[in-house]
């Protein structure tokens, strides 16, 4: 600890002047290039602007709130002092030693206890920097956990830059909830944002440092020309998700992660099936998040390890007991044995004897002779279809590749007639479909919907015909999803089967919607109408449907062709046995990738096909849930995780709603724009803003100024599009109003609400707080009457670390009982409420003006801000020094994680892994406290009939 804590040169919320005029500082960046300052314009000719000033390249010129003045405040009710002591308050960074949700609890999103456990998890002060894998299984609403660790970063000052990697197709999904729900606007880079881009900026322009907060997909952002950007970008904030498919250490994905790992402070990883069975590829994720949990040779330390991983399913105590109505549980599955049609019938008759169980050798003689019959038979069980096509495209390479497969060519085209015979049939499995379809309700006039699987896109678009004919449906009411749409395409068909407005009634799709994509807005049945030979698949579609916000019990239904006669019927109880392991697994674990232990889709489809062979027992290859965990460590570690805690979470009650001196967020924006001199309903004049009020609706209506349009440029596209808000700005400044509009939206053509949620996040409150800062002449402090017996300074002491950040606050009280500042004393307070109430300054208190000394009162100031330096001084060194040993120890594990390196062999792998921990030890070297501090004189309250 340093002898006395020094006066902070730069921190947010002190004011600047730079080039003459006077700026705002709202962050501070500790860059390569040195200091970095994002502030707001406060003087006439930069009010309202926004900029970024080096201290390297400019001078800058910080005002001492020592020097301040003080100024009587005129205003009605004293709003222009109420409106700048919270709006200094909101641009206040809460510290890091905060680990409890604040803002999150405020949010459009059910603040589950669960949750709240993984925000704490990530918060905490064990952790000294956000990293975190996301490991909750399918369904728990891992993208509303991202999103309300996301806005406490932004809460705290830690998520000015942030990027999300997600697969293409939940792009606009993940875009849409952190708007919708969060208040976080991200530039959306799909194709279309990308093209968007290439107009807007050179080529040669790094599009990182144009947009600071970006979704992007994995496959876009891994080329070479995105990761050559990457490497020279430091976020606060990098979100990854489906992060299983990073740990493969020769794979592209996993070199963009060890580019983007070491250059950010918080890491978000997210993934339903963390594990792969490889103990190395698990290694891998938590290298990401820090490289020192796991040890040279590859060893994880547990205790580490735990830490930095949060893991519970459906059935986990802690979730169970919560989630109610709002994850209805799921319905026996339906397995629904279907007597084959005489096409069908013919065709397994001809696979069974011929290709799969003959009594002599199998037709074809290629490399692949044994492996070919059962790809021919996982066609025939997805479609006719789809066996079609994979006859033809093997006819095409035996006629050119050999001359001596004619007992082959005969046979497969013995198999092309019956599969063309097959598929212009409407009865068998099809049949069985329909039925089921109309069963559950499915109708021209009918709401119902349903999601039916297929892996085949022969499947597929024979399927999307032949629904649309048996049903007399018109197009738009059966629609196709596959990996091959562009991921424009993907979204729009996705989105659509979100909106209840929509037409779409029927949505067959392949196994590119088994990932992350959210499927139950409007759809509680699912068919399997193959079935894939994977516990991992099944799990993945089933849990489209069975998820977090689901009302209605999911009904999972299964259609198996049971051919008669042949020992294909064996065949089906195998699969049948399969899809009971899977509900198996998932009541016991949330997770079934564990039981036959390959972590891999086409790894368990190998041995599904040797079961079906004859070559292996299937509860032989597919375990009981205790003896898979047996023989995987890793797993039964992630199991452990799901135990129930020793002190269960409860909920965090819901915060206080306004920062300071207004009881809700709505009354802090009311205000700021009646100061704006409008009165609602009437037009706007010069620097005012239009806006209409109906209290009664929850509603805020506004025309944004040219100031506030600039800064809602950055919101989603399609949503300023459709939304035209811009021109008007509606918003919800009730939960219960915005989820009423969001659900509306769904049933009117748009997933994207027409009123806003007006959450404590929000960019329009942040216009507001920055309108009303800037709004106080340069370095004044207002003062007001209150319920003080003698002059009383109120002030916000704050101490930060080498990046700006807040390590800790204080809020003290100065009171001067004499009239000489040389006598004084201190009171301390948990938050600013409590220092502001315990001052009498409230909502509706009246100005009866007069304050004709107020000046006078200038020269109870610098001694104040003295007095809480002192204090500080004396007071937060054990919070500075505690912070200083969380860094030590990760220094100390750095050093020995050295020597243990240094005494194995050096391969390249070693030597790369020990740069990257000499990177992460940088970064956590800025986190160190610099021991200055920021004191901000917030405002001066004497005695009531004071005024003279």
């Amino acid at each position: 600890m340093t002898s006395q804590i020094e006066s902070r040169a730069f921190a947010p919320g002190s004011v600047v002047v730079v080039r003459d005029e006077e700026w705002l500082v709202t962050s501070v960046t500790d860059t390569v290039d040195g200091i970095l300052l994002n502030v707001y314009g406060l003087s006439e000719l930069v009010r309202d602007t926004t900029a970024t000033f080096y201290e390297s390249l400019d001078t800058i010129e910080v005002l001492d709130p020592r020097e301040a003045r003080v100024i009587a405040d005129d205003s009605p009710g004293y709003r222009r002092s109420r409106l700048w002591v919270d709006s200094t308050l909101r641009k206040s960074a809460l510290p890091l030693s905060d680990d409890q949700p604040s803002v999150s609890t405020r949010m459009l999103a059910d603040a589950l206890p669960y949750q709240q456990a993984a925000v704490r998890q990530a918060l905490s002060r064990d952790n000294l920097r956000p990293r975190i894998l996301l490991a909750d299984a399918v369904g728990l609403g891992k993208t509303l956990e991202i999103g309300m660790i996301l806005s406490e970063l932004v809460r705290r000052g830690r998520g000015d830059r942030i990027l999300i990697v997600t697969p293409r197709h939940v792009l606009e999904q993940m875009q849409q909830e952190m708007w919708t729900r969060f208040a976080l606007p991200f530039v959306r880079l799909d194709s279309l944002g990308i093209q968007r881009i290439r107009q807007l900026l050179p080529a040669t322009r790094n599009p990182f440092t144009y947009y600071k907060r970006v979704i992007i997909s994995v496959d876009t952002l891994k080329s070479e020309r995105y990761l050559a950007h990457l490497r020279t970008q430091k976020w606060d904030a990098v979100v990854i998700d489906e992060s299983h498919n990073l740990t493969n250490n020769k794979t592209q994905n996993n070199a963009l992660a060890r580019v983007l790992a070491p250059n950010t402070e918080a890491l978000i990883l997210a993934s339903a099936t963390p594990h792969n069975g490889k103990p190395e590829s698990f290694a891998e994720l938590v290298r990401l998040l820090e490289p020192t949990a796991v040890t040279p040779d590859g060893e994880l330390v547990v205790e580490e390890v735990r830490r930095l991983v949060i893991r519970r399913h459906r059935q986990s105590p802690e979730v169970k007991s919560v989630v109610g109505a709002d994850w209805a549980e799921r319905m026996p599955p339906q397995h629904v044995l279907v007597e084959p049609s005489l096409e069908e019938q013919a065709i397994a008759v001809e696979l069974d004897g011929v290709w799969l169980h003959p009594t002599g050798s199998v037709p074809n003689s290629g490399s692949n002779s044994a492996l070919f019959p059962w790809t021919l038979a996982k066609a025939f069980l997805s479609s006719p279809a789809a066996l079609a096509d994979t006859v033809t495209e093997r006819l095409s390479k035996v006629r050119g590749a050999r001359t001596d497969a004619h007992r082959e060519r005969e046979a497969l085209e013995r198999l092309a007639s019956l599969a063309a015979s097959a598929r212009e049939t409407r009865a068998g499995k099809f049949a069985a479909l329909a039925k089921h379809l109309r069963e559950i309700g499915v109708g021209k006039n009918s709401p119902m919907r349903a999601v039916v699987f297929a892996e085949r896109v022969a499947t597929l678009e024979w399927l999307v015909d032949a629904l649309r004919e048996e049903f007399k449906l018109p197009a738009d009411a059966v629609e196709i999803l596959h990996g091959g749409l562009t991921d424009d395409e993907q979204m729009g068909v996705i989105e659509k089967f979100k909106l209840e407005s929509s037409n779409l009634r029927i949505l067959v799709t392949g196994d590119v919607a088994s990932e992350g994509v959210n499927l139950h807005k409007q759809c509680h049945h699912l068919v399997h109408y193959d079935i894939p030979w994977s516990l991992i698949r099944i799990e993945q579609r089933n849990g489209r449907i069975d998820r977090y916000g689901q009302r209605h019990r999911p009904q999972i239904t299964t259609l198996l062709l049971d051919p008669v006669g042949t020992e294909f019927s064996g065949d089906i109880k195998v699969l049948t046995r399969l899809l009971e392991k899977e509900e198996e697994a998932r009541l016991a674990l949330g997770d079934s990738s564990a039981i036959m232990g390959q972590y891999d889709v086409a790894r368990e489809e190998d041995i599904v096909r040797k079961v079906l062979a004859g070559k292996a027992q299937l509860d032989e290859v597919v375990p009981d849930v205790d003896d898979a965990l047996a023989h995987d460590p890793v797993q039964a570690f992630l199991a452990s995780l799901t135990a129930v805690p020793q002190n269960a979470p409860e909920a965090v009650p819901v915060a206080e709603a306004g920062s300071g001196l207004f009881a809700s967020d709505v009354d802090f924006l009311r205000e700021a724009l009646e100061e704006a001199f409008i009165t609602p309903g009437s037009s706007a004049e010069a620097g005012g803003v239009e806006w209409r009020d109906f209290g009664n609706q929850s509603v805020v209506e506004l025309a944004p100024p040219a100031d506030l349009r600039q800064r809602l440029e950055v919101l989603p596209q399609s949503y300023l599009a459709q939304r035209r808000v811009v021109s008007k700005f509606v918003l919800a400044t009730s939960v219960t109003k915005a989820q009423q509009v969001l659900t509306a939206a769904l049933s009117e053509g748009s997933t994207w609400p027409d009123a806003h949620y007006l959450g404590p996040l929000h960019p329009v409150l942040d216009w507001a707080a920055d309108r009303a800062l800037s709004a106080l002449d340069r370095n004044r402090v207002f003062v007001v009457c209150g319920d003080v017996e003698a002059p009383r300074v109120l002030l916000q002491g704050t101490l930060t670390n080498r990046r700006g950040q807040t390590v800790t606050s204080v809020h003290v009280a100065v009171e001067f009982p004499t009239s000489s500042e040389g006598f004084h004393s201190e009171r301390t307070y948990a938050t600013a409420r409590d220092m502001l109430a315990d001052a009498g300054v409230e909502t509706g208190a009246v100005n009866a003006g007069g304050l004709a000394n107020a000046d006078g009162l200038t020269r109870f100031i610098a001694p104040s801000i003295d007095a809480v330096s002192s204090w500080m001084l004396t007071t937060l060194g054990a919070a500075m020094d505690a912070t200083d040993e969380r860094v030590d120890a990760w220094a100390n594990r750095v050093a020995r994680w050295k020597d243990d390196a240094n005494a194995l062999i050096q391969t390249r792998y070693i030597r790369e892994r020990r740069g990257t921990v000499d990177r992460e030890k940088e970064l956590l070297e800025q986190l160190r406290p610099d021991k200055r501090a920021l004191v901000t004189p917030l405002l001066v309250v004497v005695p009531r009939g004071g005024e003279n």
